[in-house]
């Protein structure tokens, strides 16, 4: 490692973040069941779809980050669906001192960590008030998800022999 004039190693750059703002830029939420007129006992499955997109603003340093859920519960023995909860939650970010190689990644990863308990009170709220009992979601690992996300864009790209 290249030492600086007085011996000490060279500093890394300090990163800074502000979340500017959050917000939910599209929602929708769908009681299937009650528009079916469906009743009694159901066993739900739920499953989680999370889909990511950051973009660089217009501002310097500014990047809105987006997490995507949609959220499908089905009955377990009929397979009807009971509800339909689409949601895109956005945060606005500052962010400087982060390498050019490295924002990619930050912004996927980092970014929507910070967001993800605010979009979780979100959902449990809507499915509590849509009427159902509220789907507390559980923790989303994003540092897989991206490394998923990079795993299938490079299958994508790979010459096929």
């Amino acid at each position: 490692m290249a030492e600086n004039g007085n011996g000490a190693a060279p500093e890394m750059p300090q990163i800074k973040m502000n979340i500017l703002t959050q917000y939910i830029r599209d929602m929708s939420f769908e009681n299937v069941l009650a528009q079916k007129g469906g009743k009694g006992n159901v066993q739900p499955d739920v499953q989680v779809q999370v889909n990511l997109d950051a973009k660089p603003r217009e501002a310097a340093n500014q990047f809105e980050v987006v997490t995507k859920l949609v959220v499908t519960s089905s009955d377990k023995t009929t397979k009807d669906t009971l509800f339909l909860l689409e949601i895109e939650y956005a945060g606005v970010f500052n962010i400087e001192g982060v390498p050019e190689e490295q924002m990619h990644p930050f912004l996927l990863i980092e970014c929507p960590r910070l967001t993800f308990p605010f979009l979780r009170r979100i959902v449990s709220d809507v499915t509590r008030d849509g009427g159902f009992p509220p789907l507390n979601l559980d923790n989303i690992d994003f540092v897989q998800l991206y490394r998923a996300e990079i795993a299938r864009r490079q299958q994508e790209t790979a010459p096929v022999s």
